[in-house]
C-alpha cells in the first residue's frame, strides 16, 4: 500500500479509531455512523469524516462505515498486521511499569529487549523481557533489528544514550525524559512529559469552564 501523507493531528487520532473499532468488532457491531463514532470517542463527526476522507471512500452515504472493513484498513495503515519489536532503555520505576504493561491488549507491539546499568536488573528476565547491560545496547539493537526505543533513563545521560541509539540505526525514540534530544534528521522523537501534561491539565481545570 502506498504511503498516504496526512496531517499530524489526523495521524495522532488513527490509533484511537483503531482501538475503538477493535472494541466494536469484539462486541459484534457490524456498522457505525460518524455521529455514533463521534459520541463514543469524543471527537466531532466532521473531524472524523475529514480524517477518513484522506484515505478515500471508506464509508457509504446513508449506511455509515462497515466495522470489519474499516478495522482491516486501519490495521494495515498502522502496520498492526505484523509484530513490531521495541526496546526499553532504563529499567527504573517507570521502566518496570512499562515492562509489565500489556501492549498486546491494544496493539501488535512488544517490548523484546531492555537495557539498564543496575547489576540487580542486568542479565535477568522481567515481565518476560531479557535485560541487557548498556554496553550491549548498539549490538543488540542491530542484531534484533529493533527500530523503535522507549527512553526512560535519567535526564543527565539521555543525550548520551540517544547518541548510542543513533549508531544502531534506530528510526524512532519515545522519550520520557525531560531532555529535548538532538538526533539526526532521519530519527523521529516523540516526547512524553508527564509533569507537563499534569500541569496543563491542572491549568485547564482552574481556568476553563467545561464545554
Amino acid at each position: 500500500m502506498a504511503e498516504t501523507k496526512i496531517p499530524r493531528a489526523t495521524a495522532k487520532r488513527l490509533p484511537l479509531y483503531y482501538r475503538y473499532l477493535n472494541i466494536l468488532h469484539d462486541g459484534g457491531k457490524k456498522r457505525i455512523s460518524s455521529n455514533e463514532l463521534a459520541d463514543a470517542i469524543q471527537v466531532d463527526s466532521a473531524t472524523i469524516r475529514r480524517d477518513f476522507s484522506y484515505f478515500g471512500a471508506l464509508g457509504k452515504r446513508g449506511y455509515g462505515y462497515d466495522v470489519d472493513s474499516l478495522l482491516e484498513f486501519f490495521k494495515k495503515i498502522l502496520n498492526q498486521d505484523q509484530l513490531t519489536n521495541v526496546a526499553l532503555i532504563g529499567v527504573g520505576n517507570l521502566g518496570h511499569a512499562l515492562l509489565n504493561f500489556n501492549f498486546h491488549m491494544d496493539s501488535n507491539i512488544r517490548i523484546s529487549a531492555a537495557f539498564d546499568v543496575n547489576p540487580k536488573n542486568v542479565n535477568t528476565i522481567q515481565g518476560g523481557v531479557p535485560i541487557y547491560p548498556m554496553d550491549q545496547l548498539v549490538k543488540q539493537l542491530k542484531d534484533q533489528q529493533i527500530s523503535v526505543v522507549i527512553l526512560t533513563v535519567p535526564g543527565k545521560v539521555a543525550q548520551q544514550v540517544a547518541d548510542q541509539v543513533a549508531k544502531a540505526g534506530v528510526k524512532g525514540i519515545l522519550n520520557f525524559t525531560s531532555v529535548r534530544l538532538s538526533v539526526p534528521k532521519e530519527i523521529r522523537v516523540h516526547n512524553v512529559d508527564l509533569t507537563n501534561e499534569l500541569q496543563t491539565l491542572i491549568y485547564f481545570i482552574d481556568h476553563y469552564d467545561k464545554d
